[in-house]
């Protein structure tokens, strides 16, 4: 073990010849006129952006509007699934973890697999076998959880697609479950009604597995490069091979090939075009430099074929990479603070430790995450829950058990969710909740709790929902800003109803909105009260 550390920090005698092989080969190599296919591709996009309503420029991408169904629906379903969920280890980032020396993923991997020159990434493959996966029981699951939309992981940086592509072999319609998953998630959710989208983590590919090369390990075999490759390197050449760079300074990054980038938007068209979504998510490495005109190409393409289906698309992106109003911003396990005059999103997951399936992992309670939606939805924002199924297809039961809790809650009070807008402003309290993490592997090192004080405003028509994040063992609930005379509301108060049918008695005096609930016992979800002043 000590020999190949070493040999790490001695990375240096990496040949350039090699590096300059990986930077130069597609990481598509090795399909059948797979160069015809992409120059086909990008010719397809190009005449896409020149005859639809947007064009590939800023100025022209700002007319893009959130569609009102996105507006009503308020809560989705993201799902992490992949070769990751074999190994099954720590997070999802294993496939790049277990070819970095010295990290946990590594050291559990020779442990457990052997050497990575003798059973790598690629060797999990046929063990994904997905024997139990049934797309129309996933749809129902996140049905009776209260969702309206299920966007699916296409592409995670792994390089190994879960659809069936024109430009790898190294997907699940060829290889592991031998099956379509992203078409069957697309096909169920349709059929039930749902909303369907996709992510593509295709960028961070460019250089996830450069470790790998640095020693003796099967990410070095030509054979294997439509699954490794490019591999390259993630610091600049000046930079020591082992460089993380500052993940929000992206130009300090190894810059990604031409041959790459054409790779990209040849696969991201292939989405747009094959699975038709109506939303599409971007992670973060999107926002390195050389990728800002295919975000523009990406754009004018994807709202252009979809203006043509008269269902306007929705692009989620969490950095820097879109110009103001031209997409929807889309914050990681975090939220704003404030409330938001344009649509957002905030994802996040079930899971703490992991987005796809991880051994050991804890999980997020329904009344916490009830209560985050709350928040999210007073500041005109969605959520976008993620869940990590097994290897197997199958969907943890702690999973589940918090799903259909969210579901039993939003049967009893969804009308204060589906369809409402915000308020003038979103709510009172003391507990702040902004953003907890940009990017890359980071923990969500605590779920802050809410207090009683905690309370948040939604409105449907003439009727004001107040709900309350936390909801008091003694019943006694002080809604500040809904002070006698208050100028907030436009007529007195008329009714107040608690839209779990308990008893509550309410008067509005100086001082704020007494109201009375039903005492509770502890880990009580939060409540919602109906409010009518005609």
């Amino acid at each position: 073990m000590r020999n190949i550390v070493g040999s790490i920090k001695r990375v240096a005698a990496v040949s350039a010849s090699m590096l300059a092989l990986a930077a130069a080969v597609p990481a598509a190599a090795q399909v059948p006129d797979y160069q015809a296919k992409v120059d086909r591709k990008l010719g397809e996009v190009k005449a896409g952006i020149a005859k639809g309503p947007f064009k590939s420029d800023w100025d022209s991408l700002r007319a893009y509007r959130t569609p009102e169904w996105f507006r009503d629906a308020k809560f989705g379903i993201f799902i992490h699934w992949g070769v990751y969920s074999v190994p099954a280890f720590a997070n999802e980032w294993y496939s790049r973890n277990m070819y970095v020396p010295g990290n946990a993923a590594y050291e559990h991997h020779v442990k457990t697999y052997g050497p990575q020159s003798k059973f790598g990434y690629k060797d999990f493959i046929p063990q994904f076998k997905a024997e139990k996966f049934d797309a129309d029981q996933w749809v129902r699951l996140f049905q009776d959880a209260g969702a309206k939309y299920v966007v699916p992981v296409a592409e995670h940086c792994d390089g190994f697609a879960m659809y069936a592509s024109d430009f790898t072999t190294w997907d699940a319609a060829d290889m592991g479950p031998k099956r379509d998953t992203t078409g069957e998630i697309a096909k169920a959710a349709r059929a039930h009604g749902m909303h369907f989208g996709l992510s593509s983590h295709r960028a961070e590919h460019w250089w996830w597995y450069y470790m790998g090369r640095t020693y003796d390990s099967d990410v070095n075999n030509p054979a294997n490069d439509g699954l490794y490759g490019p591999a390259s390197r993630t610091g600049l050449p000046a930079d020591a091979p082992e460089t993380w760079p500052d993940s929000g300074q992206l130009q300090n990054w190894m810059p990604p090939s031409k041959a790459f980038l054409n790779d990209w938007m040849a696969r991201t068209s292939e989405l747009i075009d094959k699975y038709q979504p109506e939303l599409i998510y971007f992670d973060w490495w999107t926002s390195a430099p050389l990728f800002e005109p295919l975000m523009r190409d990406t754009a004018a393409y994807y709202y252009n074929r979809s203006a043509a289906r008269n269902a306007p698309g929705i692009i989620a992106y969490k950095g820097s990479q879109f110009a103001e109003g031209s997409a929807m911003f889309d914050m990681e396990r975090g939220k704003t603070d404030a409330l938001k005059l344009t649509p957002w999103q905030s994802d996040t997951s079930v899971s703490v430790h992991s987005w796809g399936y991880a051994q050991n992992d804890t999980y997020r309670s329904a009344p916490s995450l009830i209560a985050d939606l709350i928040d999210i939805v007073s500041k005109n924002g969605n959520l976008l829950l993620n869940v990590g199924p097994r290897a197997d297809g199958t969907i943890p039961e702690e999973i589940q058990t918090v799903l259909r809790g969210m579901g039993a809650w939003l049967k009893v009070n969804g009308e204060a969710i589906y369809g409402t807008r915000p308020f003038k402003y979103f709510g009172e309290g003391t507990t702040k909740s902004g953003q907890v993490r940009v990017g890359g592997q980071v923990e969500e090192s605590a779920v802050k709790g809410f207090t009683p004080a905690d309370i948040r405003f939604t409105t449907k028509g003439d009727t004001l929902y107040a709900l309350g994040l936390s909801r008091p063992k003694d019943g006694a609930v002080l809604v500040k800003t809904l002070y006698a005379g208050t100028p907030y509301l436009d007529a007195p108060i008329r009714s107040i109803e608690l839209l779990d049918g308990g008893k509550i008695t309410w008067r509005q005096t100086p001082k704020g909105l007494e109201v009375t609930l039903p005492p509770v016992g502890d880990g009580a979800a939060p409540y919602a009260l109906r409010i009518r002043t005609r």
